[in-house]
């Protein structure tokens, strides 16, 4: 169970890392938020994993991601985060 918590920790990290890269701008964020951007990055990876590719619907609808996967769910996350600050800065 430890290594699991460690393990999507890790890829969570890394994840949120190279989302951060990838979306241009910047974004204040801190090293844990990093983290649990890369995170539900991994299961929204999963999800979209499972509704186009079709997994088995024993596991359920959310589902932890590889980290190609969790990449792209982390890039969409954060593309989503940075259009909602930023059009709720310029309202203001």
């Amino acid at each position: 169970m430890l290594w699991t918590i460690l393990g999507l920790i890790l890829v969570g990290l890394i994840a949120g890392f190279i989302a951060r890269a990838v979306i241009p701008g910047k974004q204040s964020m801190s090293i844990v938020m990093t983290i649990v951007l890369g995170i539900v990055g991994s299961f929204v990876g999963g999800f979209l994993g499972f509704l186009i590719f079709g997994a088995d619907p024993a596991g359920g609808f959310l589902q932890p991601a590889g980290i190609i996967g969790s990449i792209i769910g982390a890039i969409i996350v954060l593309a989503i985060y940075v259009f909602a600050t930023r059009r709720g800065a310029r309202t203001r």
